[in-house]
C-alpha cells in the first residue's frame, strides 16, 4: 500500500486496485460505474483470509460509490451444502455489509453457460473427450514441453453437439466424458491447454436437484457470471492470475459489443502466522475431533473468532492495516491480535474476576460488614459509567500476585509489603496459612488502612502496586475457558517429509479453569465483552445458560512482570 491506517488513524489509503479503477473511470469505462463481487464457494465456513476478500470488495464499492454482489459458485453439489450458504450470509453481516439485492447463486446461470458451451461446440471450439484424468494429465505436457491432442480432439462439430447433449440427458456414466476447450495444446500457459468445462455429477444440486447431472468447471463458470452480473471489477487472489488468459478468452467468444465487460484483477491472498487456512485442512480438523467445530474459538474461521470475542470493527482494521499487496507474504497474526486489544481497550467494560485464586483475610475488617466500592467501567469512555461493587473482610485475589520470598522488583504482595486492592484500600500483610502436606499458602492475613478508602493515604505514602480482587461471599464461579494459539510454530505447513500439519497442533491451545467473578458479571449475555482488570479480555460463550456463565478468553493483556522475568533470564 501507498499509506496505511497505522495506530487506528483512519488515514485514506490508495492501493494499486483503486489506481486501476482510477484509470477506468477516468477513461469513461463502465459507464463510470463500479460493481464488484464476493463469490464464495458454499463447501465450508468463512475464515480469517475471506474476512479480507469481503472487506476489500465491499470496501471498494463503498470508496466508488458502486455495490457488490454476493454470488454462490455452487458448481460442485459433492462438496455444497445450504448450511454453508447460511454461514457466510450470516458473517458477512456481523461484519457489517450488505450486498446488493437477493444473493446470486452461479446455479442461476446454469442455462445461460449451456447455451454458451453449446455456442462454442458449433464455433468449433469446444469438443466432447474420453481421456480419463490420468490420460488427460498424462497428455498435458510440462511448462516447457508441448501437450499431446487428445484423439477426439477433432470431431465434428455434429457429433459434438450430439454427445453433450446426451450427457446432459444423463446417458453416460460419471467420469465417462468431459467437454473440453479447443484452445492450444502447446501454449506455455496449463491452463490454455485444452481446459475442462463440464463433467458429470450425478449427485443432487442443493438448489437445483436432479436437474442437471452435467456441471460447469469453475473457470467456464466464474468469468460468464461475472458478465452476467455485469460486474465491473472482478477481484481475485493471486493464484488466479494464470488462469487470467482463460478468463479473457471465453469472455473474448461470448461478450456482445456495448455490454460491460468485467476485468480480472488479482491481489495476494492473506496468509497469516500461526494459521492454517485450508478450508480443506479445517474440515478435517473439524472431523477428527481436535476442534469442537467450525466455530471453535481456535479456529480462524469468522464464526470461530466472533464465538472467541472478536469484534468486526477489529477484523475491518485488520484487513485495512495489512492492505492490498501484489505479492505473498506472511502477517504476523501478532497483528490481529493487537487490533482486537486496540479495540476492545476503547469499548469493553472493566471487571474483576480471579483466575487462580488464594484467599486473603482482612483481619482488622469488622466481621460480616460489606462495603459497596465506586468502580470506572471503562476509563478510555468516560461515558461508560461507573458500578458498585462489594467489598468484605474475606477476598480472592491471583495467587501470582503474592511471593513469600520475592525477588528484587516484585512490587505485589509479599510479608511485612503494602499493596493497595484495587478501588478500595491499602492492605499490609502480616502472615499466612499453608497446607501442611505441601507448604502451599492456602491463606495470606493481612492488616488494612481505613484511611485509604479509594486507593489514596491521607499521609501521602506511596504503594508500589495495584491488584484486583473479589469479596469471597459475594463473588460466583465461572468456567473460564483459556484459549492460546491453535499451532505452536509460526509455519504449520512446514513438516518433515511423511508428516502432516497436524504434528504441530498446540495441545496447550485450550485450559479450562473455574474462576471467581464480581456480582456485575452474573447478568452478562453471549457474546458480551469484558476487560478482567490486569488478566486479558474475555467473551461470554454462547454455551452459557442461566446460573453457569461461560468466558472465552479472547486475548492476554501485556504481562509487565513476565517481561521483567524474560528480560532477567537473558
Amino acid at each position: 500500500m501507498e499509506e496505511a491506517t497505522i495506530n487506528g488513524n483512519n488515514k485514506e489509503s490508495k492501493n494499486f486496485i483503486h489506481e486501476i479503477i482510477d484509470k477506468d473511470l477516468a477513461e469513461g469505462k463502465n459507464g463510470g460505474k463500479v460493481l464488484t463481487r464476493f463469490p464464495p464457494e458454499p463447501n465450508g465456513y468463512l475464515h480469517i483470509g475471506h474476512a479480507k476478500s469481503i472487506c476489500l470488495n465491499f470496501g471498494i464499492a463503498q470508496r466508488y460509490g458502486g455495490k457488490t454482489n454476493l454470488r454462490f459458485d455452487d458448481t460442485n453439489p459433492t462438496k455444497e451444502d445450504v448450511e454453508y450458504v447460511e454461514s457466510i450470509m450470516e458473517d458477512i453481516r456481523w461484519l457489517g455489509f450488505q450486498w446488493e439485492g437477493e444473493p446470486k447463486y452461479a446455479s442461476d446461470y446454469f442455462d445461460q453457460l449451456y447455451e454458451w458451451a453449446e455456442m462454442l461446440i458449433k464455433k468449433g471450439l469446444a469438443y466432447v473427450c474420453e481421456l480419463t484424468p490420468e490420460q488427460i494429465a498424462e497428455q498435458k505436457g510440462t511448462p516447457t514441453i508441448p501437450g499431446k491432442e487428445s484423439p477426439y480432439r477433432n470431431r465434428s462439430v455434429e457429433e459434438n453437439l450430439a454427445l453433450f447433449r446426451r450427457m446432459r440427458a444423463g446417458e453416460f456414466p460419471e467420469g465417462s466424458k468431459i467437454l473440453r476447450a479447443k484452445i492450444d495444446m502447446a501454449s506455455p500457459n496449463m491452463h490454455m491447454r485444452d481446459p475442462i468445462l463440464y463433467r458429470i455429477n450425478y449427485t443432487p444440486h442443493h438448489r437445483t436437484g436432479t436437474k442437471w447431472c452435467i456441471y460447469p468447471m469453475y473457470d467456464f463458470a466464474h468469468g460468464q457470471s461475472d458478465y452476467i452480473e455485469g460486474i465491473t471489477h472482478s477481484i481475485c487472489t493471486l493464484e488466479f492470475e494464470v488462469h487470467r488468459p482463460l478468463y479473457d478468452w471465453f469472455l473474448d467468444h461470448i461478450a456482445e459489443p456495448g455490454k460491460v465487460r468485467p476485468r480480472q484483477i488479482e491481489f495476494a491472498r492473506l496468509n497469516l502466522s500461526y494459521t492454517i487456512m485450508s478450508k480443506r485442512k479445517l474440515l478435517e480438523l473439524v472431523k477428527l475431533g481436535f476442534v469442537r467445530g467450525w466455530d471453535d474459538p481456535r479456529m480462524p474461521t469468522i464464526c470461530g473468532l466472533r464465538r472467541r470475542g472478536y469484534t468486526p470493527e477489529s477484523i475491518r482494521d485488520f484487513a485495512e492495516r495489512v492492505g492490498v499487496a501484489k505479492r505473498d507474504n506472511v502477517i504476523d497474526v501478532a497483528l490481529l491480535e493487537h487490533c482486537i486489544r486496540e479495540d476492545l481497550n476503547r469499548h469493553a467494560t472493566r471487571v474483576m474476576a480471579v483466575l487462580n485464586p488464594v484467599k486473603l483475610v482482612i483481619d482488622n475488617y469488622p466481621e460480616g460488614v460489606t462495603e459497596e466500592l465506586e468502580a470506572v467501567n471503562n476509563p478510555e469512555d468516560p461515558t461508560a459509567g461507573k458500578r458498585m461493587v462489594p467489598f468484605s473482610r474475606e477476598l480472592w485475589i491471583e495467587r501470582d500476585d503474592f511471593m513469600e520470598n520475592p525477588p528484587k522488583k516484585f512490587f505485589r504482595l509479599s510479608p511485612g509489603t503494602e499493596v493497595r486492592l484495587r478501588y478500595a484500600y491499602f492492605v499490609k500483610c502480616t502472615g499466612v496459612e499453608k497446607d501442611p502436606a505441601t507448604g502451599q499458602v492456602t491463606v495470606i492475613h493481612c492488616t488494612y488502612d481505613p484511611a485509604s478508602r479509594g486507593g489514596n493515604s491521607p499521609d501521602g505514602r506511596k504503594v508500589k502496586s495495584t491488584i484486583h480482587w473479589v469479596s469471597a461471599p459475594h463473588a460466583f464461579r465461572a468456567e473460564v475457558r483459556l484459549y492460546d494459539r491453535l499451532f505452536n510454530v509460526p509455519d504449520p505447513d512446514d513438516v518433515p517429509e511423511g508428516q502432516d500439519f497436524k504434528i504441530h497442533l498446540n495441545p496447550d491451545s485450550l485450559k479450562i479453569i473455574n474462576a471467581w467473578c464480581e456480582p456485575y458479571l452474573a447478568a452478562a449475555k453471549a457474546y458480551d465483552r469484558f476487560q478482567f482488570e490486569r488478566v486479558g479480555y474475555f467473551c461470554v460463550d454462547p454455551d452459557s445458560q442461566p446460573g453457569k456463565i461461560v468466558f472465552n478468553r479472547t486475548v492476554t493483556l501485556k504481562d509487565t512482570w513476565a517481561k521483567i522475568q524474560a528480560r532477567e533470564s537473558n
